[in-house]
C-alpha cells in the first residue's frame, strides 16, 4: 500500500508527481506512527511560467491545527508561484501571511528549477538543508543555504541561492521527521542520509523507499515529507 498523502499535497494517493520539463520527481508522505490524521508537513510540485518548476517542502511547527495551517500555506504558495517571483520574495510574502495565522510558525524551502539555464534557485525559512547529489562524482553534500527564520517570525530577510543542476544531478528535500530522533545526534543522522544518497543512482522511487526504510522509525511521533528531483536532458524550444 502506498504511503498516505496529506490533503493539499501535490498528489493524490497512488499517483506520481506531474511530468515537468527537465525533471524527474518522486515524493513520499508518512504520517506519525499509526495516526490517520493529516499533520503539518507538506510538499508540492508547482508548474511555473516558461517550463520552470517550483519544488516546495514545509513543516508547520507545534501541534493542534497543523493540517489547516498547512493547507492555507500551500494554497498561498501556489498563488504566489504563479507570479514567478524569486524564491526569497515568495518566502517573504509567506512570512507575512503566516504571521496572521494564530501565531503559527513553519519551516519551508522554496526551490525554482529553470531547465533553460540548468539551474535551481532556493531559499530557506529555518528548514533543514537540502541534499545535492552530483551524478558525475557520485558525491552528496548538504547545500549551504542562508537558513533564515521560520515563517511567521516576521522582520527577518530571506536570501536566494542558485546552483547548477546537470543531467543526473539530484536534489533531496525532506522534513525533520526523517532525520531527527531521540538519542541520536542530528549530525550523525545527516551523515547517514548523505551516505544513503551517494554512489550509484537507483530509480527515484527506490531512493525514496530506501531513505524511509533506513531512517524512519515505525513508531515515530513526527510526520515525514520527502521529495527527490533528478535533472535530466530535455528538448526545449
Amino acid at each position: 500500500m502506498r504511503d498516505r498523502v496529506p490533503t493539499g499535497s501535490a498528489l493524490v494517493s497512488g499517483l506520481r508527481p506531474p511530468h515537468r520539463p527537465g525533471l524527474e520527481i518522486a515524493c513520499r508522505y508518512q504520517a506519525a506512527g499509526a495516526a490517520c490524521e493529516v499533520g503539518g508537513d507538506w510538499y508540492d510540485v508547482v508548474p511555473l511560467p516558461g517550463g520552470k518548476t517550483a519544488l516546495v517542502i514545509g513543516d508547520v511547527m507545534g501541534s493542534g491545527i497543523n493540517a489547516a495551517t498547512m493547507g492555507q500555506l500551500r494554497t498561498a504558495t501556489r498563488t504566489l508561484a504563479t507570479l514567478d517571483l524569486d524564491p526569497a520574495a515568495v518566502l517573504q510574502h509567506l512570512d507575512h501571511i503566516t504571521a496572521d495565522l494564530s501565531h503559527r510558525f513553519a519551516t519551508c524551502i522554496y526551490a525554482a528549477h529553470d531547465p533553460h539555464r540548468s539551474r535551481c534557485c532556493l531559499s530557506s525559512a529555518g528548514h533543514l538543508p537540502p541534499v545535492l547529489v552530483r551524478a558525475e562524482r557520485g558525491t552528496s553534500t548538504l547545500l549551504n543555504l542562508p537558513t533564515g527564520a521560520p515563517l511567521g517570525v516576521g522582520g527577518v530577510p530571506f536570501k536566494s541561492t542558485c546552483v547548477a543542476l546537470s543531467p543526473g544531478d539530484r536534489l533531496a528535500l525532506y522534513t525533520d521527521g526523517l532525520v531527527e530522533v531521540r538519542g541520536q545526534a542530528l549530525d550523525t543522522r545527516l551523515e547517514t542520509l548523505l551516505d544513503l544518497l551517494a554512489g550509484p543512482q537507483p530509480p527515484l522511487e527506490d531512493s525514496c523507499d530506501l531513505l524511509l526504510n533506513a531512517l524512519r522509525h515505525p513508531e515515530a511521533h513526527d510526520d515525514v515529507a520527502l521529495l527527490i528531483a533528478r535533472a535530466r536532458h530535455t528538448s526545449l524550444r
